[in-house]
């Protein structure tokens, strides 16, 4: 097949990735711009190996996910000032066998967030202390929101607050927390563990924005009492759809196709 005419493949690194929507939400995308590429699903638990095969195999980009966000990055060959500043990298781009690390997760946070209003002095707290929480974090920062890290382990709650330069409180103290909104950027209430909920719901202030990073299901039992109590909710979905059209948009170029990827991602969801 000559060249041009080679279809350009693209895919996701993780661990799990069965439940992922990214495959069909930037297939809807290729489609609907009539590119010729595939977006395919790796699950890969050696992180090493799986950067070498994206050279060897001319893998033209890949997204991240949990659990190789950061030990990913020694892998790399390059990594953007955007990524090194969060500490965490959920997109790669192969230019001619150089790969370069950057995050989006940031913008597509901010995006969803959006929904809610302007993030300007209001006081957000990010659960968890991971790649997305960093993201999150950083990107709450850049349009001037205050960030307040709650984790289970101190340690690693203290490091990431440190990092950006703002409060840390203990999980078992989140209670205590006045809050305009919460983000859950753990994958506690992940399928297929969907009944457990990273905060108890008496936290779940009525008039308060919570919005959870896990999409599957796209109605978390934390977004459901959240509801129950009178907040307004954001799914994950719309994180996710926002993060890959920036993705999409470093790949190749293009303008994302933000309706026809998120169409095509909520049918997935319906033909679960």
């Amino acid at each position: 097949m000559p060249e041009k005419l080679r279809p350009q493949l693209y895919g996701i690194l993780g661990h799990p990735v069965a439940h992922s929507l990214s495959p069909a939400m930037h297939n809807a995308a290729f489609s609907h711009l009539r590119i010729e590429a595939c977006y395919v699903p790796f699950d890969v638990t050696d992180v090493k190996a799986a950067i070498q095969a994206v050279r060897t195999l001319g893998i033209r980009g890949v997204s991240i996910t949990v659990p190789h966000k950061i030990s990913i990055m020694p892998h790399l060959d390059h990594i953007d000032n955007t990524a090194q500043k969060i500490g965490a990298v959920n997109t790669v781009v192969n230019r001619d066998g150089e790969l370069t690390g950057t995050n989006t997760d940031g913008i597509g946070a901010i995006r969803a967030l959006s929904k809610a209003g302007s993030l300007k002095e209001k006081r957000i707290v990010v659960i968890g202390a991971g790649g997305a929480a960093r993201a999150i974090g950083f990107g709450v920062q850049s349009v001037g929101g205050k960030v307040i890290i709650v984790n289970r382990t101190i340690d690693r709650g203290r490091k990431l607050a440190e990092d950006l330069g703002c409060d840390f409180v203990p999980l078992n103290e989140i209670a205590g927390v006045d809050a305009n909104i919460i983000v859950n950027a753990t994958t506690v209430g992940m399928h297929p563990d969907s009944e457990k909920s990273p905060i108890p719901s008496e936290c779940l202030k009525p008039g308060i924005v919570v919005m959870d990073a896990v999409y599957s299901p796209l109605r978390t039992r934390l977004l459901k009492e959240a509801e129950a109590r009178g907040c307004m909710t954001i799914n994950g979905l719309y994180m996710l759809i926002y993060q890959g059209a920036a993705q999409f948009e470093i790949w190749t170029g293009e303008k994302a196709p933000v309706e026809f990827m998120l169409g095509a991602a909520k049918d997935k969801i319906e033909d679960r």
